[in-house]
């Protein structure tokens, strides 16, 4: 008989660590819908599209790769990482033609104004708004940009004024510093790319149709990726096997790991408000329907 799991340690008992880990874990998941506001609001589409950028995917493109600058096919598929390459090239560089980084920048940041404005009215001039800024401004001041392309390009642009947008801009740096840290977490573990959307579907994050299409890879290319994962013992007849499921917690553990650093340097008591904070932020943006179920994002919904 196996010996019972050792208990966990308890909050009051939990060491600096595990904290960090917890933090940074918790605050994603508070802080990420209202990020996606700058992909799922009507507001964000409608400001991408006055830019010249009329189609979703030219608006997620050039949105979110605007920090890097005027950037190729090839830079956006390596930071991004899910996309496959030929998908990605059919909208980059073709998306610099009808704005520029700038104008891309202009137009995410309007976007999210408009969207605030509507989904958390009369919040945006608040206290709890500039305090949340003040916060989330100090955890992405500590990021660590080396090997982080994304949060070194998002680090480097100027905070706006307004608290709501300030707060959007921090959070969406410690938010590509995560996804940074994702991508070394997959790549040290040979997941990098379309094998990391194969597990995902085969755990039931998100249907495995919709993710295929909706990052750009052929039936064949899946299937294929499948193939190998089952020769790597962690599909078996399409679900996860006990070695994959092992595998995609040690990728969670991981990326909670490398992405503590900023959470860390806040400290505990500064965590604790910001996501006091937060919590009304990401029910008004969920309860407002800006934040589509079964998303591909994989934040957990306990929290």
């Amino acid at each position: 008989m196996k010996d019972p799991p050792a208990p966990q340690p308890s909050r009051a008992r939990a060491g600096p660590l595990q904290e960090g880990r917890a933090a940074a874990r918790r605050l994603w998941a508070l802080g990420e819908p209202f990020h996606a506001l700058t992909y799922f609001a009507d507001e964000a589409r409608t400001a991408f599209a006055a830019a010249g950028l009329r189609t979703f995917w030219a608006g997620y493109f050039a949105g979110r790769a605007a920090p890097l600058g005027a950037v190729g096919p090839e830079v956006v598929a390596a930071t991004f990482a899910s996309f496959a390459p030929a998908f990605v090239a059919r909208r980059v560089p073709e998306v610099w033609s009808t704005t520029s980084p700038a104008g891309a920048l202009a137009a995410r940041l309007a976007g999210v104004d408009a969207a605030v404005q509507r989904a958390l009215p009369g919040w945006a001039d608040s206290t709890d708004a500039l305090e949340a800024a003040t916060l989330a401004r100090r955890a992405a001041e500590a990021v660590d940009v080396p090997g982080r392309p994304l949060a070194a390009a998002n680090s480097a642009l100027p905070l706006p004024e307004q608290p709501h947008l300030a707060l959007w801009q921090s959070l969406t740096t410690l938010r590509e510093h995560r996804g940074d840290g994702h991508l070394a977490t997959l790549l040290q573990h040979q997941l990098l790319g379309l094998p990391a959307l194969v597990l995902s579907a085969a755990a039931g994050t998100t249907s495995a149709d919709w993710l295929q299409k909706a990052r750009g890879w052929s039936a064949d290319e899946w299937a294929d990726a499948g193939v190998v994962l089952a020769h790597r013992g962690l599909l078996a007849d399409g679900a996860l096997t006990a070695d994959g499921q092992a595998l995609r917690a040690d990728v969670e553990a991981d990326t909670d790991r490398l992405a503590q650093g900023p959470w860390t340097a806040l400290g505990e008591a500064g965590c604790d408000r910001l996501a006091e904070l937060l919590v009304p932020v990401r029910r008004a943006v969920i309860a407002a329907g800006d934040w589509p179920a079964h998303n591909p994002i994989g934040v957990p919904a306990d929290i």
